[in-house]
């Protein structure tokens, strides 16, 4: 029986998960992209609290009139969450890309947080 993309990808994520897990001092940045929309949040999974979080959803990408779904937009949410946590004193996280393979408007996000002062 053939599984679907969106199983395969639920796998890949579990998988993913036993291994990457966040704390308060190191957060887990979980990435998830839809067609139209990309997220960022960091996570402390021993408390199960969201530290801070980005989206293409908030009002301030939402006025520019922007298309969510592109990789400019994934590069603007990986900055965007990067100060966030700056601003909380969060220099390190631990990266989870949901399942996704790292290309594309993942691997945007991801470099734009680098670039802009997060370590992973």
């Amino acid at each position: 029986m053939k599984i679907s993309k969106r199983e395969a990808r639920i796998r890949n994520h579990n998988r993913i998960r036993k291994k990457v897990s966040g704390t308060a001092q190191v957060p887990r940045l979980a990435i998830f992209r839809s067609l139209k929309q990309i997220y960022a949040q960091a996570i402390d999974d021993g408390t199960g609290q969201t530290l801070a979080s980005a989206s293409t959803l908030e009002k301030e990408f939402r006025g520019a009139g922007k298309n969510g779904g592109n990789i400019d937009a994934a590069k603007t949410i990986g900055a965007h969450i990067a100060k966030r946590l700056k601003e909380n004193g969060i220099e390190q996280v631990v990266f989870d890309r949901g399942g996704f393979r790292y290309h594309g408007r993942v691997k945007a996000l991801a470099d734009a947080a680098r670039e802009a002062g997060l370590k992973f």
